[in-house]
């Protein structure tokens, strides 16, 4: 009997294991070979299922998952001549190795676990001839790894009764996962149930459906009236329907949660998705169901501003819920629209100001107008130009750069150009985590940002708003066109545009030459004449030797020491490029020029 049923077992992980298989003409290779079928079980085989029937048994009685995990290695023997190196278990988005692995190799297979992102896949281990990494894969995610070695190669027939020791292990581990989450939620869910019951019990014994009208509107008008804004909202409706309530942006994004169960982190919205999934909310006439969801949209005028939404998995919502739901859609409505007039009107005063700071205007006037709209224009700022690939500076633009800006924690006033937004910021700003965050609204990383160099004065900004502009432009006419350039990081390139001045041309030679020219001043040397003869002489040491009157081995000595105080390579490209442009315009043009 035992035979039998053992036989039976693995005729059917046999089957299962051979399904998806093909051989190098795309056949199954059952289709490809005549045999009788799967080959009998030795009698030491045998008894590996009838160790793997109370192994699976065992593994379903436990409620922990690092216990399934731990008595899963124990027992590896269940299916065969294995050893079982080390585990793994995800936790919070990140493999936690067992406590009962094997610490020799402990720092090899972490990281050759890590590798496999998911998959499968073999593995080397010293001693051993045959070893798999093998996932340990639920209904709805990976719940962590298997690292399982051999002496010898595992027969036919064992590597099936592994394969059926570890789904066995990971539908243990699904299930002890789902135990938990139910356990965590069962009480709060119970409680929610009972609230909501009493809730809708009370308002219909006291009043007819109009009474439980009447004092839905009247709860809302509260909340709008005291100015409690989304969460206010959000509390509201789930106090009277007992379901999770949210809000979300127009693109997607959660503005307030109230209830359980909200998703932490809470999922990316995609945007194709989300036109499509707005489109067909329109469409209808009330609340829409989406899947678990109920769905109202917030829009004002046509325009859709926002989502409110119940999350209602086991389909509770009534009528009465229903309509709670539309008079907190009314209500956010009102609070959503005068927020966006009130952010409307901040948007225009700051775009005027910036309109006319990058035009020039006078002084006291700035400072006066900028401290009118909250902003402190004293401090040192830099202009920053975004412009991002078929995306006109429009309104909704506009809006999405301040919000990134906002969220990156970069103060600013900004205004919208035909074809960029520019921002004056009141620090050197993280350019890169703007450009990240722009990137992440819209959905594409077709955007350049030149930033200018820093910015002391009101009436300087007009200068600085053409170093960012020049900045954007270079970016968008090199090898790399979408990503970020500082002025101030240009070297060359801001000597090579319009509107330069001897000044820009000190500031480029002292990024270059101020050691040089400091130390010479200091100890009445000649290095910036060494370094430009140099060059003139084309890196050849014997004329520029000859050229100084000075012997090689000095010539030699003079460019260490240039490297030592300068800190550049002239073995470097561009170093060497900047270091030659900026001794030539030391030496024609500023002598010239004091």
């Amino acid at each position: 009997m035992a035979g039998s049923r053992a036989h039976d077992l693995y005729r059917r992980c046999s089957e299962q294991e051979s399904t998806p298989s093909r051989d190098d003409s795309g056949q199954h290779p059952s289709a490809a070979r005549a045999g009788p079928g799967p080959p009998e079980l030795t009698p030491p085989e045998a008894d590996h299922v009838q160790e793997l029937m109370a192994l699976s048994g065992a593994l379903f009685d436990m409620p922990d998952e690092g216990d399934i995990l731990r008595l899963a290695m124990t027992h590896i023997a269940a299916a065969g001549p294995y050893i079982a190196e080390a585990g793994y278990l995800e936790v919070d988005g990140h493999l936690v190795p067992s406590p009962a692995n094997e610490q020799i190799h402990a720092v090899a297979l972490d990281r050759r676990v890590a590798e496999l992102s998911g998959g499968d896949g073999p593995v080397d281990v010293p001693g051993r001839q045959w070893g798999r990494i093998l996932g340990l894969r639920g209904l709805e995610r990976l719940h962590g790894y298997l690292v399982v070695t051999s002496h010898s190669q595992p027969t036919e027939a064992e590597r099936c009764l592994l394969a059926t020791l570890v789904r066995h292990t990971a539908v243990a581990l699904s299930v002890a996962v789902a135990q938990r989450r139910r356990l965590g939620d069962e009480s709060e869910l119970h409680q929610l149930r009972q609230t909501r019951t009493a809730l809708q019990r009370q308002l219909i014994s006291t009043v007819a459906e109009l009474g439980y009208q009447r004092a839905v509107h009247a709860l809302m008008a509260d909340v709008v009236d005291a100015g409690g804004g989304d969460d206010a909202i959000t509390r509201a409706l789930h106090t009277l329907t007992g379901l999770p309530t949210l809000i979300e942006d127009r693109f997607g994004r959660l503005r307030s949660w109230a209830g359980p169960g909200r998703p932490d982190p809470y999922p990316e919205p995609d945007p194709v998705r989300r036109e499509e999934m707005l489109h067909a909310v329109a469409r209808e006439i009330g609340p829409v169901r989406m899947k678990d969801r109920l769905i109202t949209l917030v829009r004002p005028h046509g325009e859709v501003l926002g989502v409110l939404a119940l999350v209602d998995a086991r389909d509770e919502a009534d009528e009465y819920t229903v309509l709670a739901l539309e008079h907190a859609a009314t209500s956010l409505s009102l609070e959503m629209t005068h927020l966006r007039h009130l952010v409307e009107v901040e948007l225009r005063l700051h775009r005027e100001l910036v309109d006319d700071l990058l035009a020039g205007t006078d002084e006291t006037s700035a400072y006066a107008r900028s401290e009118a709209v909250g902003h402190d224009l004293h401090r040192t700022h830099y202009i920053v130009v975004v412009q991002w690939l078929n995306r006109a500076a429009e309104d909704s633009f506009t809006q999405t750069v301040g919000r990134a800006a906002s969220a990156v924690g970069i103060r600013s006033l900004l205004t919208g150009r035909p074809d960029h937004v520019v921002l004056i910021a009141d620090a050197r700003p993280n350019a890169q985590a703007l450009y990240e965050a722009i990137a992440r609204q819209t959905g594409t990383r077709s955007g350049t940002i030149g930033v200018s160099a820093p910015c002391d004065r009101p009436d300087d900004i007009p200068h600085r708003y053409q170093e960012a502009r020049r900045a954007l432009e270079v970016r968008r006419q090199s090898r790399e066109r979408y990503g970020v350039t500082f002025f101030d990081e240009l070297g060359l390139y801001r000597i090579l545009g319009p509107g330069n001045d001897y000044r820009e041309l000190e500031t480029f030679v002292n990024e270059w030459l101020e050691q040089l020219i400091d130390y010479d001043s200091r100890h009445q040397t000649a290095m910036v004449e060494t370094l430009s003869r140099y060059f003139d002489c084309g890196g050849n040491y014997d004329e520029t030797a000859d050229s100084l009157a000075i012997h090689r081995s000095t010539l030699r000595y003079r460019l260490q020491r240039i490297r030592e105080i300068s800190g550049s390579d002239l073995a470097n490209v561009e170093d060497r490029l900047n270091l030659q442009v900026a001794t030539r315009v030391w030496k024609i043009v500023l002598r010239g020029h004091g």
